[in-house]
């Protein structure tokens, strides 16, 4: 085989094959075992293994034979060599990183850039020109699928362009990556494509010839759309550091097209120009292009015009002239000039634009200088200025009075204000940067305007998206936060359609599909940037801080902290060089911020006085530039923002101040909503260095863009998921040339005809998924389809030529064999002719010739005559013969026209009937749906009602226990209110003294008051008054300074105050979180301690419910039994009728030939006519025959129809009247639990009422406890002083006459200092209340404590001044400085607290340090551990793929090997085998029954449920009435049907008497119980009667036995502890009780499950039931014809006898014989069509059976389900059952701790008794009672040992059925031996069936091992019982002996020990009881 010679640009597209295919290094590769290992250097390596040691191999490097250990998690698997350079990474074997690294690399190396990913393309930059762009390699793409040619961005574009032609959806191509990696290449080539391929003008380039000044002709549509490029790469990009031709703003290309796909027009949308790179510049990066091109390319007339100088000379150009490597900036200058000639703008707009970006450059380099004594910036030279404003065409003096000194309107009034430098110099830099940014949007607006300007309308388009890629830059400014977000946008984008749609998708269209999260949502770093409030983005927080006057940029960073820094995608940077620095994760990295200017990059102002100057210039290009002047945010805005903060008032105008980024935000938002309308198709561009070298890879750097940009997921999601789908009607209209022959004719559904279509084409399962609406593929399958259609359809092609072809050649064939026959007779002819022509005696013939013929004439004409005379007669005879035809004739046509209106009346009857017939099959069809959908809504009804009750009993409990714990409640209400009187009256006690107290004090202070002020003045003069009162003013002159101090430092600490408010929220929040959760906790503490004393009482509830689960599974089992016994009948009935149908055919067939028979001897024979009307009058009497059997057909039918609809309308009513009783029921229902959740929300309301007034009540009298204290110890002290001055009051009464008229002076100056006093005391409460709010500061702002300590500590010491010269005028000041003291305590220990908050804080630290390094080792572990999670993952999948190909071989292989007959006896095995399954289940389900006797309540369920089963047996009865009566005809299945009903009849018969058995030993059981809790709670009483009695007696001695109590004391903290220790236990069981009851809930729920499935096969067995009949109706009517059909027969063989008798006379009537034949023919052929239409519905119905069998298997299965969860229950049951033998052992030994302590009761007793000995003589009345009670009691022990007695001969009676029962068990087993033998030969379900018996037999293990245990305990059990007896028996002799009239101590204590000895054995009777019943059900288990 010779290969084909690739050209030198097909090397770089197509692979070269030789090495894959070379078995060399498929040979090194499985010799070498080669691997992936992880390398720094080149990423990964190739390796080979050579031993492993556990985790860790020693690997063998490829390249240098280096040996190195490593882990096993970082081995990654190799591929084989032949995928080698693989086209489609999703096709690799081994998907993970090292894979698709070395592919890529690969490829990249031979020239390989495009590689396929899944759906998406991966291009890698080659930093090289490349021929694989020409317009041949478009011409190789040009309508090609994708699996046709290699990768290539022209294929991707090739693509999106058809399937917008065919689906007409707008279609995508979104470019993105990294910045560098060939983005804006890569869409020129797109546009290119497009361009070539959508051309609207290929069929004018040659007709048309371009005119001598045509624009169009020059400028068309494809070529402006190619030239519109480089316009916006001019003007828009420039060289970074990663890219020589960086798109420093993003663009979107909209191209429309119309309806033929024709290019129709053209729009380019932009985002966010960096404009701020024509002021300034990175080093070794350039400006952008324009600025380069014109000063390089502009000529010399041109240059002078734009005053254009030297790369040197611009500021603004920061590194000069930076060249780009490969790139002339010159003839760039003249491409652009030229395209902007072919886009259509004139001279004039070319120089206009380039004076603006020379003015750009201009202003650069304007210079401002302070000057010396101002900060006012000044212009020294103008003269850049003046080239300024001559290129703008404006005023330089209006320019320069502009930017230095700008008129700026302050409310009304204009003024001018001076400008600094640094204001000047931003004003340029920001001018600049307008200036530029007008002139890209208006060359935007101008190139949109050249590309629309077709009339024709666009019906669809195609976008390609080329925006900035992520970067990450030294300094990262706001352009770049913009760019990043948009790529965080579109990388979401990317996930959602490639993960998120997609899986979707699968779920919307009901696909098996398990949703994989890839763990891509990048929805919280989006939310972090735009979210708009709750809390604020960052966008969003820059808006809020631009409309602050005060704010900055370290402001909006601290902002920034505070409100978002706990945001997962948000940090802090390690090392801060800025406070404007903060840092974002991004999805490809972090990115550190530095926020500077960001607020006026927001903002974006300008300076209006500049911009309206430009407004009104002179050149009309600069005018239509600054047209929308009023939109500028200027300086008057600014400044009115310095003045007030609100927004409203810097919105001046409609649509002002709007900041760049909520423009960028909006278009951001119009472009991802037209990206989610298209279809999008992805192009992920990475770049291989940042070298920009060709031909090498930095490893690091790909792997890195590969997880960014989430290739290997596309790729997992691609080959788990189905990304080719079809509608169903495309895919049959498509394909059904592929399966012509699946579908049959007439309409049928399209998803049936698809899945028709898919049998047909024997696809894998796996490889396709059926959906609702669409067919959906695996990668692959649908290009395979579409080569088998192209095959197909150049098969037929070529069979249809071949035989048009073959026509021709036939028809060309026998004409030129025509020709020359014709020219052989023409030849033949001419040659005897000329032979001929010359003889003279042919000359002689040819004039004698017709001279002979006149001799003959007179013979001629008597022959003539002759023959005239014969053809008279003839004549006359047909004429005859003719008259006697036409008689006959009409006499036959008049039979004819009778027989044919017969006929058509007959017709007319027979389509009336069948028409009828239709039409009452029609309605039975729809009675029947009707019916079970009726029934399906009973079915619903049912459980309904059956939840209904369910949830009644629950409400019922509910409302119990709401009650119980309203009783509670109403009880506790009850006391509080109690309580709460008494309280009351206490407190209306103490306030009435408490006024008393007070009016009494106030009186002894007045009058201490007066007694000291005489003292006073007696003792003092008045000089010394007059000194303290001035003494006071200087005080009080102090305090008021004291006081406005203080005010200052409040006004500062309200202002300290609101800036701290923000975080004091914060914290509020956060302590209320922590309080309702602590409430939540405490709420939730308490109602499970409310619930822990109901469970146990639900326990035994679930356990009695468990046991009737167990029966009612029990029975659903015996109906399963039931149920399969009537599908064998139907399978026999099945049998019998295919043998009818087999017997029928045949008859038929015979019929058939013998109809033939007749047929040829009804052509050989000819009738008379005399046997023709006795044929005519039998055919009459048979027409009549047949219309009286079809009336009276009709007639039953019609009877049949109407009983069907009365049964039908009374079955609807019935229905329609349970429904509405149900809903009744469920409507109270629901009425009374709304009314009870009412009543329950208004109690817990009342509770918490209650509760909240109880803590305000103790709470209110602590307080006035307090208050009591206070005023009593006040009271003391009043006391005191009131006897001092009392003495005081007897020693001056004598000096009291001769000094009243100075007391009465002094008294007005008194009243003058009381006021101070009290204005005094006024100010110092102010104080102590500002002192309070300062404490409560200083709890939640721990910073500002030391300085209010400072304030705190010199107010204080000012109250102790006050204080101590306020002791002479009042005692009141003295309680205020104790009050202050209490604070300053207090305070104190707030500071203390504080100080230990701080050292905790320290240690929290420490603790958070130590976490978070166990935090980063853990982080670590867990990165190992998630590597070898995707290691797996990928060897799992790869693994996968092998076994789906494993699959579709093994499908392949089994599709040949299936038959019928394989598949029937494959589900008999299955059958057997669920019989074995079920005999287990059974077994289990009675081990289950026997220990369901230990439980009272499943009497009452068992009840419940006997009576469903009478119900459903009388249903039963009544449908096997209705069969048997409206089914007479079928005897056999009668008799059937009657044995099962007898059968089923019996069981139930059995069921009740096990029922009424089980009834009677439940009811015997409880009485039992009963009868021993009425003894055990006498026997209490009488205890404790006899307690009371003794300590009544007692108590004299008490005082002897304190010694002995402390004793006991002691004992009693002891079994505290191990009441402790026993309620932890308790606690411990409480939630095992959980536990047993959530897993008593999933056993319910398995329950009802199993239940509707039961239900959903009884509606199947009567749907089954009900086409058997239907089938037999058919069967019978088709017996019914067949001898209909034979009668005819005879009847026709008569007929035969007849004509052969005449066959001589039958000739002349044999074209009416034969029309009679005909007719008779046509009856046979409707009698056969009618045959065959009932054998189409016989076939129908055998269908339907075979679907209902398939249904049958799968509700086998999932009763296979059911029975593994049965199994998982018993198994819990199990557990619980050994759960519960542990916690009685606990108990046991509880107990035995108890006996303990009673015989140590016992030995204390026999103490007492010792003392008692002395008063013999007084007991001995109690001791003859005692003795009489101990009769009794033996007397009640005696019967219940004849009870015990009765209980054992029930047991017996209980251990024969269990016997008979065992015997039963033992014949299943051997028939399910059989059944095993039966089964073997099944292959595939065998072994299952063999791990579920292992798994079986484990279980047996573990349910002997139980066995033993119990037996054990039993042992142990019977050993103590024989103890107790034992025990009881010694009791019984001691208390016979005790009869003696002398008593001494010991028969007391025997008496006393008997007791307990009593009840003790009671106790072990009762375990015993228990113990036997579990070892009886673990007997029934063995």
């Amino acid at each position: 085989m010779s290969q084909k010679v690739l050209s030198e640009d097909e090397k770089f597209l197509f692979l070269d094959k030789d090495f894959i295919n070379s078995p060399v290094a498929q040979a090194d590769w499985s010799a070498k075992k080669l691997v992936w290992i992880p390398s720094e250097k080149h990423g990964f390596e190739a390796a080979s293994i050579k031993e492993e040691h556990g985790d860790e191999v020693l690997v063998e490097l490829a390249d240098n034979g280096k040996k190195v250990t490593i882990n096993k998690d970082d081995i990654q698997k190799m591929n084989p060599p032949k995928f080698s350079k693989v086209e489609d990474m999703a096709e690799l074997t081994c998907l993970n990183e090292a894979s698709v690294l070395h592919n890529l690399r690969e490829r990249y190396f031979s020239g390989l850039i495009y590689t396929y990913s899944g759906l998406f393309c991966v291009v890698v930059n080659p930093y090289k020109m490349l021929p694989i762009y020409s317009e041949k390699i478009i011409e190789i793409y040009k309508g090609k699928k994708r699996h046709e040619v290699p990768p290539h961005i022209y294929s991707i574009t090739d693509n999106a362009y058809r399937n917008m032609m065919q689906d007409r959806e707008d279609q995508s191509v979104l470019c993105t990556g990294e910045s560098g990696a060939g983005k804006t290449e890569n869409t020129k080539k797109v546009i290119q494509y497009l361009a070539t391929v959508a051309s609207s003008h290929k069929g004018k380039k040659d007709s048309s010839v371009p005119q001598g000044g045509s624009l169009y002709a020059y400028g068309e549509l494809e070529k402006q759309l190619l030239q519109a490029n480089p316009i916006l790469e001019a003007f828009g990009n420039a060289k970074t550091i990663k890219n020589d031709n960086s798109s420093r703003f993003g663009k979107f290309i909209r191209i429309n097209f119309d309806v033929t796909g024709y290019i129709v027009g053209a729009n380019i949308e932009t985002y966010l120009l960096e404009k701020s790179r024509c002021i300034r510049q990175a080093k070794t990066e350039r400006s952008f292009h324009i600025f380069y091109y014109m000063v390089a390319g502009a000529q010399d007339k041109l240059r002078e015009e734009l005053l254009l100088e030297n790369f040197s000379n611009y500021r603004f150009l920061v590194a000069g002239h930076v060249q780009i490597p490969g790139q002339q900036d010159d003839e760039m200058y003249l491409e652009t000039m030229e395209a902007m000639n072919i886009m259509g703008l004139t001279e004039e707009e070319q120089t206009g634009i380039l004076k603006v970006v020379s003015s750009v450059l201009q202003l650069g380099n304007i210079e401002f200088k302070k000057e010396r004594n101002q900060e006012q910036a000044t212009m020294p030279d103008n003269t850049a200025a003046q080239k300024v404003c001559h290129l703008q065409g404006i005023n330089v003096t209006d320019f320069t009075r502009a930017i230095l000194t700008p008129r700026i309107k302050v409310g009304r009034e204009v003024v001018q204000k001076a400008q600094t430098k640094e204001q000047a110099d931003f004003a340029i830099e920001a001018l600049a940067k307008a200036m530029y940014e007008r002139l890209f949007r208006w060359i935007l607006t101008r190139v949109n305007k050249a590309l629309d300007k077709t009339k024709r309308q666009g019906a669809s388009f195609l976008g390609i998206l080329d925006i900035a890629g992520f970067e990450i830059f030294e300094d990262n400014s706001f352009e770049q936060l913009c760019i990043n977000y948009t790529n965080e946008k579109l990388q979401q984008l990317f996930n959602h359609t490639m993960f998120i749609l997609e899986q979707e998708e699968y779920q919307r269209e009901g696909i098996e599909w398990n949703f994989i999260d890839f763990g891509l949502d990048l929805q919280p770093c989006i939310e972090l940037i735009e979210r708009p409030n709750n809390p604020p983005g960052i966008l969003a927080l820059l808006d809020e801080e631009c409309w602050f006057p005060k704010a900055t940029d370290i402001s909006f960073v601290e902002k920034l902290f505070s409100t978002q820094g706990n945001h997962t995608k948000f940090a802090k940077p390690k090392q801060l060089k800025d406070k404007t620095e903060f840092s974002v994760l991004h999805y490809a990295g972090k990115v550190d911020y530095n926020a500077t200017a960001w607020l006026t990059k927001n903002m974006d102002p300008l300076n209006d006085n500049v911009t309206a100057l430009l407004n009104n210039s002179s050149s009309m290009f600069i005018q239509e530039l600054w047209k929308d002047v009023d939109r500028v945010v200027g300086l008057e805005t600014i400044a009115k923002m310095s003045d007030s903060s609100t927004p409203s008032s810097s919105k001046t105008k409609k649509g002002m101040f709007r900041t760049v980024g909520q423009l960028y935000k909006e278009s951001l938002a119009k472009l991802m909503t037209t990206l989610h309308n298209t279809q999008p198709n992805f192009v992920r561009c990475i770049i291989p260095n940042h070298e920009k070298r060709a031909g090498k890879l930095d490893a690091h750097l790909v792997l890195e863009q590969l997880r960014c940009n989430g290739v290997l997921e596309g790729i997992r999601i691609c080959r788990q998921g189905f990304p080719n789908r079809i509608v169903f009607q495309e895919f049959r209209q498509r394909y059904e040339i592929l399966a012509a022959s699946a579908i049959p004719k007439g309409f049928m559904d399209g998803k049936q005809a698809c899945i028709l279509m898919i049998k047909h084409l024997d696809l894998d399962p796996n490889l396709y998924r059926i959906g609702q609406s669409k067919i959906f593929f695996r990668t692959g399958v649908l290009a395979q389809l579409e080569e088998e259609r192209d095959l197909k359809i150049t098969v037929i092609i070529i069979a249809f030529q071949a035989q048009a072809r073959g026509f021709l050649a036939r028809k060309a064939f026998a004409k030129r064999q025509q020709q020359l026959t014709a020219m052989k007779v023409i030849q033949r002819n001419c040659a005897a002719y000329l032979k001929l022509r010359n003889w003279q005696w042919w000359r002689l013939f040819t004039k004698v010739k017709p001279l002979l013929q006149v001799t003959r004439q007179e013979e001629e004409m008597s022959l003539k005559e002759e023959e005239l005379n014969r053809i008279k007669e003839q004549a006359q005879k047909a004429d005859t013969e003719l008259k006697e035809i036409t008689l006959k004739h009409t006499q036959v046509l008049e039979e004819r026209n009778q027989l044919q209106e017969q006929l058509q009346a007959e017709t007319e009857l027979y389509a009336e009937a069948e028409e009828m017939r239709v039409r009452l099959s029609a309605k039975k069809q729809e009675l029947e749906e009707i019916l079970h959908e009726m029934e399906a809504r009973l079915e619903e009804e049912e459980d309904r009602g059956q939840a209904i009750q369910v949830e009644k009993k629950k409400m019922q409990q509910q409302i119990q226990e709401l009650e119980e714990h309203l009783e509670e409640e109403e009880d506790a209400r009850q006391k509080l209110q109690l309580e709460k009187v008494t309280a009351d009256g206490k407190i209306k006690k103490l306030e009435d003294d408490i006024l008393i107290m007070e009016d009494h004090n106030s009186k002894l202070l007045k009058e201490r008051k007066l007694l000291e002020e005489r003292v006073a003045d007696f003792s003092t003069n008045l000089a010394e008054e007059e000194e303290k009162s001035k003494n006071l003013t200087k005080l009080k002159n102090k305090h008021e300074s004291m006081i406005s101090e203080l005010e200052v430092r409040l006004k500062k600490e309200e202002k300290s105050r609101q800036e701290l408010e923000k975080t004091k929220r914060k914290l509020d929040a956060e302590s209320n979180d922590l309080q309702e959760q602590i409430a939540d906790l405490q709420a939730q503490i308490a109602e499970l301690k409310a619930q822990l004393a109901k469970k146990e009482e639900e326990l035994q509830a679930t356990l009695g419910r468990l046991e009737d689960e167990t029966t009612q599974k029990n029975n659903a089992l015996k109906k399963i039994r039931e149920l399969e016994g009537h599908i064998s009948d139907l399978q026999e009935d099945l049998e019998s009728e295919r043998a009818a149908r087999n017997k029928a055919e045949k008859t038929k067939r015979d019929l058939g030939e013998e109809l033939e028979a007749l047929r040829s001897e009804l052509e050989d024979t000819l009738d008379s006519t005399a046997t023709q009307q006795e044929l005519r009058a039998k055919r009459e009497q048979e027409v009549t025959l047949l219309k009286r059997a079809m009336e009276e057909e009709g007639r039953s039918h019609e009877a049949q129809v109407q009983e069907m609809r009365q049964k039908h309308t009374q079955a609807v009513e019935e229905l329609t009247e349970q429904l509405e009783q149900s809903k009744r029921v469920k409507s109270n229902l629901e009425k009374a639990k709304q009314a009870l959740e009412k009543e329950s929300s208004d109690l817990t309301v009342e509770v918490r009422s209650l509760t909240q007034a109880k803590q305000d009540l103790e709470h209110k009298r602590k307080k006035v406890e307090g208050q009591l204290s206070d005023l009593q110890s006040r009271f003391n002290d009043s006391e005191r002083q009131k006897g001092e001055l009392g003495e005081r009051v007897s020693k001056v009464t004598v000096e009291l006459d001769s000094v009243t008229n100075l007391l009465n002076e002094a008294e007005g100056k008194n009243i003058k200092l009381s006021k101070d006093v009290a204005s005094l005391t006024s100010q110092v409460q102010d104080v102590q209340e500002l002192l309070a709010e300062e404490t409560r500061q200083k709890l939640s702002f721990s910073t500002r404590l030391r300085q209010t300590e400072d304030e705190r500590n010199s107010l204080q010491e000012q109250l102790d001044e006050e204080v101590e010269a306020k002791r002479t005028v009042e005692r009141h000041v003295s309680t205020l400085n104790i009050q202050l003291s209490d604070t300053k305590k207090k305070l104190e220990e707030f500071v203390s607290n504080v100080e230990i908050l701080e050292e905790s804080k320290k240690r929290l630290q420490r603790d958070l340090e130590a976490a978070n390094t166990q935090f980063d080792e853990k982080a670590s572990a867990h990165e190992k551990l998630e590597k070898t999670k995707n290691r797996l993952q990928q060897e799992l999948e790869d693994l996968l793929v092998d076994l789906d190909n494993q699959r579709q071989l093994v499908s392949n292989l089994e599709k040949k090997q299936k038959k019928f007959d394989q598949m029937l006896a494959e589900e008999k095995s299955v059958s057997s085998k669920y019989a074995d399954e079920r005999d287990r289940a059974e077994a289990e389900a009675r081990e289950k029954e026997t220990k369901a006797l230990s439980l009272a309540r499943a009497l009452e369920e068992a009840q419940e449920s006997r009576e469903e089963l009478e119900r459903v047996n009388k249903a039963l009865r009544t449908e096997m009435e209705d069969l048997v009566s409206s089914k007479d005809d079928v005897g056999k299945n009668v008799h059937e049907l009657e044995k099962s009903k007898r059968g089923l009849e019996a069981q139930v018969e059995e069921m009740k008497t096990q029922l009424e058995e089980l009834e009677d030993e439940l009811q015997a059981a409880e009485d039992a119980k009963l009868r021993l809790e009425v003894n055990m709670q006498a026997l209490k009483a009488q205890f404790d009667r006899d307690l009371q009695g003794r300590d009544e007696q007692g108590e004299e001695k008490k005082r002897q036995l304190v010694k002995q109590l402390r004793e006991i004391e002691t004992e009693l903290e002891d079994e505290r502890k191990q009441k402790a220790t026993v309620s932890a236990a308790k606690k411990k069981l409480e939630g095992d009780m959980k536990d047993l009851e959530g897993q008593i809930e999933a056993s319910n729920k398995g329950k009802d499950e199993a239940i509707k499935q039961l239900r959903k096969i009884q509606a199947q067995m009567k749907d089954f039931q009900r086409e058997l009949d239907d089938a037999r109706a058919a069967r019978e009517d088709v017996l019914t014809s067949a001898k209909e059909s034979e009668k005819k027969n005879k009847s026709l063989e008569a007929e035969l006898m007849q004509l052969q008798e005449d066959l001589a006379a039958a000739e002349r009537a044999r074209k009416q014989a034969e029309a009679e034949r005909d007719e008779l023919a046509d009856e046979l052929s409707s009698n056969t069509s009618g045959k065959s239409a009932l054998s189409d519905e016989k076939r129908r119905l055998e269908a339907k059976i075979s679907q209902l069998e398939e249904e049958l298997e799968e509700e086998q299965g999932n009763m296979e389900m059911l029975n593994d969860r049965l199994r998982k229950s018993v198994q819990q049951a199990e557990q619980l059952n050994n759960e519960l033998q542990a916690e009685r052992t606990t108990a046991q030994k509880n107990e035995s701790s108890r006996q303990q302590l009673e015989r140590q009761n016992k030995d204390l007793k026999a103490k007492l008794q010792e003392m008692e000995n002395q008063v013999k003589s007084k007991f001995k009345a109690s001791i003859t009672a005692l003795e009489s009670k101990v009769q009794q009691l033996e007397e009640q022990l005696e019967q219940e040992n004849r009870e015990k007695q009765a209980a054992a001969k029930g047991m017996k009676q209980k251990d024969k059925k269990l016997k008979d029962l065992m015997i039963q068990v033992e014949e299943e087993r051997k028939q399910a031996e059989q059944y095993k033998d039966q089964g073997e030969k099944a292959n595939t379900r065998l072994k299952q069936l063999k791990r579920q018996l292992e798994e079986s037999e484990e279980e047996s293990q573990r349910i002997t091992a139980a066995r033993r245990k119990l037996q054990r305990e039993l042992d142990e059990a019977t050993e103590a019982n024989d103890g107790l007896t034992r025990e009881v028996n010694a009791l019984k002799n001691k208390l016979r002996r005790g009869n003696e009239p002398s008593f001494s101590s010991a028969p007391r204590r025997s008496g006393g020990g008997s007791r307990r000895a009593v009840i003790d054995n009671m106790e072990a009777s009762e375990e015993d009881a228990d113990l036997q019943g579990d070892l009886n059900g673990t007997k029934s288990a063995d």
